[in-house]
């Protein structure tokens, strides 16, 4: 009864002593590890601050990591400074001004690197929880980029009280990644390997390849270890390893061999052999061995005695982990990974080409109705994109709003590149048709004309078209997957001109009056249909639809007298491979291209201009065995 009665009044003392503690208290109990820190001693002041758990001592840890903690050389407390000198001294509990003193009183605590580290790690437990999200997400990142057993315990502590739906789920898969590497329980450690194998983040990734870290080795025979493969590395290497191992002599090269030998030269003679016949190879491998057998030098290592020396050992690599059901879990779900982010790049390479697809399409699908239906050869059709573009930057000059510029932009290069191209087709097209060499020669003449004119109205710097602040940035699935917000509007846009070009040639009359003339010209002519006023209307059409491309090809490209050179050779190939004269078949050549494009850079990422060379080369045998295309025309159309 006494003894109880003795161990609750000291219970009592202790907590009464320890509620009577505050901040200052504890770091002048632990003055030395504060002021002259090592990463070894300063842990224990670290664990008595963690367990005094007043509010203050965040602040404390990070300002001391920060280097913005000063002990008064007067009274030995430490405090905060601020002002000039003298600075005044400002209370680490409270915050308030406590007094001034001059600067040569005051020491810096400046703590080296790997204390700093020590803090941090402490830092982490009450940036978690801090009631600040921006503070926890970094205390998430802080773990990310340097985890330890440590925040093991502090991590899944703050995940129940996490208000954050996306900074739980963070924290949850970090548990799982510092459960997977510092877990006390093995089954805990394979349960979380298993549960990342379905994530395919560059950080699951690390976690994996950090559990299989191994080491090379050799030995005469295999150590009792994790062993992660037996190795059998090339005849140099591996007489190598046995060297840098201490298991083997070093070999001799033929010039050190002559160096040693030059050594011993006794009357004329190395080892008995005369010098003058030492010319010969084997009569110095002769020498030496002679020299080897009196004790003179070290034994010569040849050929048959290194192979010997490597067949006497074996050559394997360790893990770093010790345990073979973790490392066994951890190549398991690394190859999970792997395939996955194999099928992820491939989604990631497919929507790179169909956005690629969709640039092509934009750009030709305005030349697929002037060359495709027409039969026009418009080298021009590449300037009427460059007029779009820069209609839609002088527009954001009127306009500031990007949102409101480009939608006043689009109907307004449309109409600009459509009265463009009427004008065009009544001065020079109409009196060229049937002539496709003279039709070639004089629209090149013009787009050249049109690129001089727009550098000297515009210069020859690009100019910027911005897109909308709700079209920066991407649309992410995870680290593999992503793909841009304009490239997914330029897709939207290429989607939206299929939809309205079909409209317009098989729902309206200009559409019903195109395919007559397309096919019949002379027979729509005695139905009262004017082909002149047909074909005007139709180019104009076709630059007007190429205006609008240019408006959404700026966007994501750069803006200069020279960009519709980008395109029109994509553009005619995309036309020429899809078919003439099908919008259909505008849409198969701008995926083919594409895609044919995008899968030519992964193979060689390098070299962009030689995926180009390729790609035309591959079009040109196509080509050769299909010339109508992929979609070829049928009847009185295929004729003509």
């Amino acid at each position: 009864m006494l003894r109880a009665l003795v161990m609750a009044v000291s219970i009592v003392v202790l907590a009464a002593a320890a509620a009577a503690q505050d901040l200052q208290s504890v770091l002048r109990t632990h003055s030395e590890e504060i002021a002259k820190p090592s990463r070894r001693s300063v842990q224990v002041a670290i664990d008595d601050l963690i367990a005094l758990g007043q509010p203050e001592v965040p602040m404390f840890l990070e300002r001391w990591q920060g280097k913005e903690v000063y002990q008064w050389d007067t009274d030995g407390q430490f405090y905060y400074v601020d002002g000039a000198d003298p600075f005044d001294l400002i209370d680490i509990s409270t915050g308030e001004v406590v007094g001034q003193a001059p600067k040569g009183e005051l020491s810096q605590i400046k703590p080296n690197a790997g204390v700093r580290g020590v803090i941090g790690t402490a830092l982490v437990q009450f940036q978690l929880q801090d009631p600040d999200p921006e503070r926890r997400i970094a205390a998430l990142d802080a773990i990310a980029r340097d985890g330890s057993a440590d925040q093991l315990e502090p991590l899944a502590a703050s995940i129940d009280a996490e208000p954050d739906a996306a900074i739980r789920a963070r924290k949850e898969s970090l548990l799982q990644m510092l459960t997977a590497r510092f877990g006390d329980a093995t089954e805990d450690r394979v349960a979380a390997i298993e549960a990342l194998s379905t994530e395919v983040s560059v950080d699951a990734r690390a976690v994996m390849n950090q559990i299989l870290t191994s080491q090379n080795g050799v030995a005469t025979e295999l150590p009792d270890a994790n062993i992660a493969e037996i190795r059998e590395p090339e005849f140099a290497d591996a007489y190598a390893e046995l060297v840098a191992a201490d298991l083997a002599e070093p070999a001799l090269s033929a010039d050190e061999i002559k160096s040693v030998l030059a050594a011993n030269i006794v009357e004329g003679r190395v080892g008995g052999i005369p010098v003058s016949t030492l010319s010969d190879p084997d009569a110095r491998i002769a020498a030496y061995q002679a020299l080897a057998d009196a004790g003179t030098v070290a034994p010569l290592m040849t050929q048959s005695d290194m192979q010997a020396a490597i067949d006497a050992h074996v050559f394997y690599s360790v893990y770093d982990e010790p345990i073979a059901a973790v490392t066994d879990a951890a190549v398991a779900a690394l190859k999970h990974m792997e395939l996955k982010v194999g099928a992820m790049q491939t989604a990631d390479l497919a929507m790179d080409a169909i956005s690629l697809a969709s640039i092509y399409f934009l750009a030709a699908i305005g030349l697929a109705v002037t060359f495709g239906v027409m039969g026009v050869i418009n080298m021009a059709h590449g300037e009427f994109i460059m007029m779009g573009a820069y209609t839609g930057y002088v527009i954001q000059q009127i306009i500031p709003d990007y949102t409101v510029s480009i939608i006043v932009a689009l109907p307004v290069a449309f109409a600009v590149t459509f009265a463009a191209g009427v004008a065009m087709e009544r001065l020079v097209i109409r009196h060229l048709y049937k002539r496709p060499l003279e039709t070639l020669l004089a629209t090149f003449g013009i787009s050249i004309a049109l690129q001089q004119i727009a550098k000297n109205i515009f210069g020859t710097q690009a100019r910027p078209l911005t897109s909308p602040a709700w079209l920066d940035g991407a649309l992410v699935f995870n680290d593999v997957v992503a793909i841009s917000y304009i490239r997914i509007a330029i897709f939207v846009l290429a989607v939206l001109f299929l939809c309205l070009i079909l409209f317009i040639l098989k729902k309206t009359r200009l559409g019903l009056e195109v395919r007559a003339v397309t096919q019949n010209p002379g027979m729509a002519a005695s139905m009262g249909i004017n082909p002149d006023r047909i074909n005007m209307l139709t180019f104009g059409l076709g630059s007007g639809i190429a205006g609008i491309a240019g408006v959404a090809i700026g966007l994501y490209a750069k803006v200069t007298s020279e960009m519709g050179a980008d395109y029109i050779v994509q553009s005619f190939m995309t036309v020429v491979v899809g078919g003439v004269g099908n919008v259909w078949g505008t849409l198969a050549g701008a995926s083919l291209i594409g895609f044919l494009q995008k899968g030519i850079e992964w193979m060689n990422p390098s070299n962009t201009l030689a995926a180009q060379t390729y790609m035309i080369l591959f079009i040109i045998i196509f080509i050769q065995f299909r010339p109508k295309g992929i979609v070829a025309l049928k009847g009185r159309a295929a004729g003509n």
